[in-house]
């Protein structure tokens, strides 16, 4: 099992987004084998990522590629795609 911080609201200053304690949330999910074997090989490669990120990337991804149009899950999308500590 994974445990997952996931943000339900933050505030943002000049295209950093801020996440204070009151705006995670956690919860415990299964995540199948072959998709924890997929992040760790990532993660190995990619050590600017961790799970969490990763997580909340592929997430926030899914929504707004879905249709949630939402400025926040955009911002959360592009910061932990394209961010600095992206490559």
């Amino acid at each position: 099992m994974q445990n997952l911080d996931l943000a339900e609201e933050s505030s943002s200053t000049n295209g950093v987004i801020n996440l204070d304690c009151e705006d995670i949330v956690s919860f415990q999910t299964e995540i199948p084998k072959p998709i924890q074997k997929a992040m760790t090989a990532f993660i190995e490669e990619h050590p600017n990522w961790d799970q969490y990120r990763l997580l909340q990337a592929a997430l926030a991804g899914f929504l707004v590629q879905n249709g949630i149009s939402s400025r926040l899950i955009t911002r959360l999308y592009i910061g932990n795609m394209f961010g600095s500590h992206s490559f």
